[in-house]
């Protein structure tokens, strides 16, 4: 018999034998591969969960060894489980071979007992089941894999405990639960469900006066911790106890197999987009941008011959002000949209974008959701957030995804609503999306944006300087903003004075930053991304560091070729993986452009890697 334990300490147990995986690094692979029992983890993943996000160059290769040393520390038979399959690995155990497994088996021999009529049995398994949990995950040493999994495991277990307390509630257990619901919600105070079925089992038990006084104490705090006001579930319980006069109100979830979909009749109206910038500066679109573009452009107006599209991406290297449009846009065109507008950071250029899974989960709660209601299953999480905005006119912004997979099942099935998605990738493969890629600023609306924050006639008294401090930044928003706020802070500071720093090439980063505002963090996730595994002759990631050299900001296939003594082919290859990126720009004839920003970066690289890694060429 073999038992892997995850639910707690990681443990994994042959017949009566308890084995050791000590080795931090293997055990993050052997939880990883267990929460995603008989499914796929590739190897790309398993590296991010035991880097946390920064794998090094080697990390595909010294994978593959943690797991061949992992299967040595379970023995033959445990680790005869872990199974290598392209692009990774999986590890086959039933469900019975896990906590988890027979947590969840707990619970769907609980849905059969209950959808039978039997609703102690149910009570039952579930209680069973909750007995048996603990913390998931809490001795394994990755942040990545806690992150994305913990907080899935620990909705999941709420959702069981929930539906347990409602079970208890339908079979008139209110005042034995009174107990266990204040210790719950001491722990959980923000946990407005738990709050709710705490409510509902002081009224049933003739306490309407201590249910009132909770409904008050827990607003004070959200209103205190989050500012906000109860949400619907819990208003709509204050609501029935008051109206109830003497008769008690009904549940606060209907009495159902398991966990359901019950919205609430009072929609809320989501309000959650970013402030707009006060010195937002429409920008001119070129013919390579968007088609038919205008001056200003409209990423919501659609295309002329094709008509609004439901979905729109803006696309384009980082600091390019895809944020700054995709909200400005949002705010341009709330009033269209009555039943509110929804946000979204998936964190696709940082190296640890967020679960579409607990997006969804948030959404549903915003819109009006019971928390106990919301399923973990991200299959059923699409499908209720497909019901529920179906009849909807909503406004949904989807910031910084990093790929299609990603951003999918958060467009609404509907035709009413519109979604704005501002990715660094083009998301090719999103049916039906109206794709803008948005290019450096030209010359005139930097000097624009440069007026706007610092002020026109500053800028227009040093034109010269202002003018190079344009050319410098080479049209990039996010650098212009940074100089401006800068310049703003120090009135005094002459134009020419940070013309001259920015000249300097080696001082030129360090001055695009302030606050947490930093040039340098919009390049270091698309050149993470383009490094290339030890040993490979030419990447994208070495021609960008040999780019950064030369004086000229021009180069051809050719050119880069010969300087790397490498094929035209793989030179092009790798130019046109930095163009992508957005790192670099190309003309209709056969030339590449780097701007003074990305060499400066490209500089830095290049120093960092020489010490370790000298460039041949």
């Amino acid at each position: 018999m073999i038992d892997f334990r995850i639910l707690g300490p990681l443990v994994v147990e042959v017949g009566q034998r308890e084995l050791t995986v000590s080795a931090p690094r293997q055990r993050v692979i052997l939880a990883a591969l267990l929460l995603s029992a008989k499914q796929i983890v590739s190897v790309d993943r398993l590296q991010d969960f035991v880097w946390d996000g920064t794998p090094p160059p080697s990390g595909p290769a010294v994978v593959r060894t943690y797991v061949m040393r992992l299967r040595q520390a379970l023995g033959p038979k445990a680790g005869a489980r872990i199974i290598t399959r392209t692009p990774g690995y999986l590890i086959e155990v039933d469900e019975e071979e896990t906590d988890l497994g027979r947590f969840n088996n707990r619970r769907d021999k609980a849905g059969v007992l209950a959808a039978a009529g039997d609703l102690e049995g149910a009570s039952a398994e579930l209680t069973a089941a909750l007995s048996a949990w603990r913390e998931p995950l809490h001795d394994i040493d990755s942040t990545t894999l806690r992150d994305i999994e913990v907080r899935h495991l620990e909705e999941r277990y709420f959702q069981t405990l929930s539906w347990r307390l409602d079970l208890d509630l339908q079979l008139g257990r209110h005042a034995s639960l009174v107990p266990e619901l204040w210790r719950l919600t001491r722990e959980h105070p923000l946990r407005e469900a738990l709050v709710a079925r705490l409510m509902l089992a002081l009224f049933r038990s003739g306490r309407q006066c201590d249910a009132l006084n909770v409904f008050q104490q827990t607003r004070a705090l959200l209103v205190e911790q989050l500012a906000t006001e109860p949400g619907a579930e819990l208003q709509e319980m204050q609501a029935r106890i008051l109206a109830a006069e003497g008769a008690p109100p009904s549940d606060p979830v209907p009495a159902v197999a398991r966990p359901s979909a019950r919205i609430t009749s009072s929609r809320p109206q989501p309000a959650q987009l970013p402030a707009a910038l006060p010195d937002f500066v429409a920008r001119r679109l070129s013919a390579d941008d968007e088609p038919g573009g205008s001056d200003p452009f409209d990423p919501l107006a659609g295309d002329p011959a094709l008509g609004p599209a439901a979905t729109t991406v803006l696309s384009g290297g980082g600091g390019v002000g895809k944020t700054a449009l995709a909200v400005h846009t949002a705010h341009a065109y709330r009033g269209e949209f009555a039943h509110g507008q929804l946000y979204a950071s998936l964190g696709g250029s940082g190296g640890q974008p967020a679960h579409p899974s607990g997006v969804l989960a948030r959404f549903l709660r915003d819109l009006g959701v019971p928390h106990g209601a919301v399923p973990q299953d991200e299959a059923e999480l699409v499908a209720m957030y497909r019901s529920v905005v179906a009849d909807r006119k909503l406004l949904i912004v989807l910031d910084d995804a990093a790929n299609t997979a990603q951003v999918r099942p958060l467009i609404p099935g509907g035709a009413r609503s519109r979604v704005i998605i501002t990715s660094r990738d083009r998301l090719a493969g999103l049916e039906g999306a109206r794709t803008i890629v948005l290019r450096r600023m030209d010359k005139e609306s930097s000097l624009h944006l440069l007026g706007a924050v610092v002020g026109r006639t500053r800028v227009e008294s040093e034109l010269a300087a202002a003018q190079q401090i344009v050319r410098i930044s080479g049209g990039l928003p996010l650098a212009l903003r940074i100089i401006g706020i800068r310049l703003r802070q120090q009135p005094y500071r002459p134009l020419a004075d940070m013309a001259a720093r920015l000249a300097a090439p080696e001082r030129l980063l360090d001055e695009l930053s302030v606050g947490d505002l930093v040039v340098r963090d919009c390049f270091a996730g698309s050149y993470a991304a383009l490094c290339t595994p030890v040993g490979r002759r030419v990447g994208p990631d070495r021609v960008l560091r040999t780019l950064g050299t030369p004086d000229t900001s021009t180069f051809t296939a050719a050119s880069v070729a010969e300087r790397l003594d490498c094929s035209h082919l793989d030179a092009e290859d790798a130019l046109d993986r930095l163009v992508d990126a957005n790192l670099l720009e190309q003309d209709g004839f056969g030339r590449y452009f780097l701007c003074d920003v990305v060499r400066a970066y490209a500089r830095e690289m290049d120093r960092a890697a020489y010490g370790t890694a000298p460039q041949a060429g």
